[in-house]
């Protein structure tokens, strides 16, 4: 789907959680009128990127701090949060929860865009952008597509569904100028625990958000209508499926193929147990399942 035609299901979607008041942020400061282009001067040169612009406007428009929410069992989930510096009104509070690094690290450090598009960082939200459990500098172990609770748990039990909760309870107990909306969103996998946010849901989540998340690996993720789709499983997990030793900002170092031939790569493996034998020895642990549970 189109970036913008996705980015106005999602801005209808959180449309719940807006502040009651229509106003955006401050527009950035007016420029002078650029005066007319000297002679050898490229008309044709583009306009800077949107990226660009929308990293000068968070920092000039944004606070960040940095926190470690609690879970019910104790394990504590690095948190980046990004705020407003206009304390003029209330805003909703817009998080994701990703596998992928709740980067940049540091509370000096901006990101260059936040939220599903640029439009959503002047419209003006609190941007919440976690690391969810045992990944990068948060707490605890990491499991793949994290199973549901029973019914019958206990009070500390934990599945994506608590840590959200969790999650929701810190940020409106411990954050200043929200307006007690909170609404979440994610892309493939963050989408994945953008829905399990919608599960046993605190009150004030109002609006979510799931964009194409993983959901079934045996249907269209790795398996494509039962096919082991073998070169995606492969070296997506040959980095992500790594387990890390301990609380890191760093990814792992990219799988050295050995050729830039990817295709040759794959027709020289041979059967799909050589991958574990000569490349993953065990160490990566869905594709263990992957094997074991074709």
């Amino acid at each position: 789907m189109p970036l913008l035609a996705r980015s106005a299901l999602v801005g209808a979607a959180l449309l719940a959680c807006a502040s009651p008041r229509g106003d955006r942020l401050p527009p950035p400061p007016a420029e002078a009128p650029s005066a007319a282009p000297a002679e050898g001067d490229d008309a044709s040169t583009p306009a800077p990127r949107d990226d660009e612009d929308t990293a000068g406007y968070i920092r000039a428009h944004y606070d960040k701090r940095e926190a470690r929410i609690p879970m019910r069992d104790g394990v504590e989930l690095h948190t980046a949060i990004y705020t407003p510096k206009d304390r003029g009104r209330r805003y909703p509070i817009l998080m994701l929860r990703t596998p992928y690094g709740a980067a940049p690290y540091g509370p000096e450090a901006m990101p260059e865009g936040l939220g599903p598009s640029p439009l959503f960082v002047r419209d003006g939200y609190i941007f919440v952008v976690q690391d969810v459990r045992g990944r990068f500098l948060s707490g605890g172990a990491f499991v793949d597509m994290r199973p549901q609770l029973r019914p019958e748990h206990g009070p500390k039990d934990i599945d994506e569904s608590t840590d959200a909760y969790d999650t929701i309870s810190w940020l409106i107990d411990h954050v200043e100028g929200h307006n007690g909306r909170v609404g979440m969103w994610g892309i493939s996998y963050p989408g994945f625990y953008a829905a399990a946010g919608m599960i046993r849901h605190h009150p004030a989540l109002v609006a979510v958000s799931p964009q194409a998340p993983i959901a079934d690996w045996y249907f269209d993720d790795f398996h494509h209508h039962g096919a082991f789709f073998l070169p995606h499983a492969f070296n997506f997990f040959a980095r992500f499926g790594v387990k890390r030793e301990g609380p890191t900002t760093e990814w792992p170092p990219r799988f050295d193929h050995g050729t830039p031939d990817g295709y040759q790569f794959f027709l020289d493996l041979g059967p799909l147990a050589n991958a574990d034998a000569r490349h993953f020895h065990g160490a990566i642990a869905p594709w263990t399942d992957f094997v074991e549970h074709p």
